[in-house]
């Protein structure tokens, strides 16, 4: 019988344990992976419309993925930016291409394409024309992320499995408002601009090679399509900003109740 034997990387220094106590509160019916879109180290807001998962890209900012891993079993898993793997920057199937390690309920963080064994350049939203994609002449899946969850066949003892500190992003987290803002500003300046991923600054991530015997049919997938606010808006995902002279004009004037206290500078 065939068995899907798959070339793997173990980002060493990105992996860490989350509870399992809260996975079972949460999802006590189904084990499903999560996959966060993170700025500043916040993860951005996920939206469902028609199907499918968005979330906003804002313009010029870096942005890390963080997948984790609900299974009582190591996965590997396919991970693409805009249809490229996140690896080797081959466009190929998720069954043959190469993929990312996590152990049972561990999470990583990835920051970047891989482009050496010690080094990843950060994902960057940016525009089409500026994109990593396009700088290959690869456009045809621009502004999605995929992840494809493939279970290990025999698992392996979790004390095998790497449990160092996942790594936090050195620049200082924006305040979503102010996230909103720079992205709102942006897209009033270029109305037709689509969203996609650039290659970004240089960032140490040492990961080593692996091969595990993974089970023929992926356990999960996750797709995130992501795009600036104002195409958003145009796709009827997020509602516009309110027009403040608009919102002037329905003011009427007096209500009830007392003037509330600010507190003492």
């Amino acid at each position: 019988m065939y068995r899907f034997v798959a070339c793997c990387l173990i980002a060493g220094l990105a992996l860490t344990a989350y509870s399992g106590t809260t996975l079972a509160a949460s999802r006590a019916d189904r084990l499903v992976p999560d996959v966060d879109i993170l700025v500043g180290g916040r993860p951005q807001p996920q939206y469902r419309h028609n199907g499918r998962l968005f979330v906003e890209a804002l313009k010029g900012r870096e942005y890390q993925i963080r997948l984790r891993n609900p299974y009582d079993v190591r996965v590997a898993v396919a991970l693409s930016v805009d249809g490229l793997n996140t690896i080797d920057a081959r466009e190929t199937t998720a069954r043959s291409a190469r993929k990312w390690v996590l152990g049972p309920h561990q999470a990583v963080v990835l920051s970047g394409w891989q482009v050496s064994q010690d080094a990843a350049r950060r994902f960057e939203f940016t525009t089409e024309e500026q994109s990593y994609g396009q700088a290959l002449g690869k456009t045809a899946n621009l502004g999605i992320i995929t992840a494809v969850f493939f279970k290990e066949r025999t698992p392996i003892a979790t004390s095998q499995v790497s449990k160092e500190a996942e790594r936090r992003d050195a620049g200082a987290p924006a305040p979503p408002a102010a996230a909103r803002a720079e992205s709102a500003a942006a897209d009033s300046k270029a109305k037709d601009e689509y969203a996609a991923t650039g290659m970004g600054r240089r960032t140490d991530h040492a990961v080593q090679q692996v091969w595990l015997d993974l089970e023929d049919a992926p356990a999960a997938t996750v797709n995130i399509r992501y795009e600036f606010h104002t195409q958003l808006v145009k796709l009827g995902v997020l509602r516009d900003t309110p027009d403040p002279l608009a919102r002037r004009e329905r003011a009427r004037g007096f209500e009830q109740g007392f003037s509330p206290e600010l507190p003492l500078k």
